[in-house]
């Protein structure tokens, strides 16, 4: 069982920016794949990004590209989603999860393991 916490959702606006982190309570952790998926009201939980942690491989979705990263630091367990250029559209509960292996997925059924969320909104 792998335990994730995310932190550092709040209100900001367009154009500004936020880092959401994402603490794995497990060091095996570092071999999984981590993602980042957001829900809007109304709306099915989709895909942001993920990186393999071992590889250092990362995918995004084409909506975040060049404005959303994500890294990860080994020695905390963490992985980050550095978000800027954020738009109203971005406003959703930012979910963190995690699965087993390298390959970055991004069929959110294919994550084993999920955060509590945090809320991200932008104001206009």
């Amino acid at each position: 069982q792998v335990q994730l916490v995310e932190s550092g959702g709040g209100l900001v606006q367009a154009g500004g920016s936020l880092r959401l982190s994402c603490a794995a309570a497990d060091r095996t952790a570092r071999s999984y794949t981590m993602g980042w998926f957001r829900q809007a009201p109304g709306k099915e939980r989709e895909f942001v990004g993920a990186i393999s942690w071992s590889g250092g491989t990362t995918n995004y979705a084409d909506s975040v590209k060049g404005r959303f990263t994500i890294s990860g630091h080994n020695a905390k367990n963490t992985v980050y989603l550095q978000m800027n250029s954020l738009k109203p559209e971005d406003t959703a509960v930012y979910y963190c999860a995690a699965r087993p292996g390298m390959l970055v997925i991004t069929d959110r059924t294919k994550y084993d393991y999920w955060g509590q969320g945090t809320q991200v909104t932008v104001s206009s």
